[in-house]
């Protein structure tokens, strides 16, 4: 099975790892522009519960137009969906691997884009962490 997403078991709740999380998109150069409480959604739509989950559609303006400027399809994959979701005594945190849009494109500026983006994204999750995940690790 193919790996797409940077992943990050987190030894603490998720109300302060979700801030964290916040927090070092922020530093690492990433707006949040969306946010979606999907167990609320799901518990209002369709009855169920599941543990406390948000997806936040973070966006770093200068890379979306530069990966859209070399393939304008590219949008159809923004903003970087990073999910938190309540473990019980762990928080995951998962983020849409950006890499995984060159296999979508074979345009270099959409390379280079998913590159930058991954590394910021990366570092991110080895600050939150306090970790560094080599490259095999990062994408499993």
């Amino acid at each position: 099975m193919i790996s797409f997403t940077l992943t990050a078991t987190v030894p603490a709740a998720y109300e302060a790892t979700l801030e964290r999380v916040r927090q070092l998109l922020g530093e690492a150069g990433f707006g949040v522009i969306t946010e979606i409480d999907l167990a609320a959604t799901l518990r209002a739509k369709l009855g169920v519960d599941i543990p406390q989950q948000v997806i936040l559609g973070a966006c770093m303006p200068q890379l979306a137009h530069r990966a859209i400027e070399a393939d304008p399809r590219i949008a159809t994959m923004l903003p970087c969906n990073v999910v938190v979701a309540d473990e019980g005594e762990e928080t995951r945190v998962e983020i849409f691997d950006p890499s995984a849009m060159t296999s979508f494109s074979t345009d270099a500026g959409v390379a280079e884009v998913a590159a930058d983006a991954r590394q910021r994204l990366s570092g991110m999750l080895e600050a939150l962490t306090g970790k560094k995940k080599d490259d095999d690790a990062a994408r499993a």
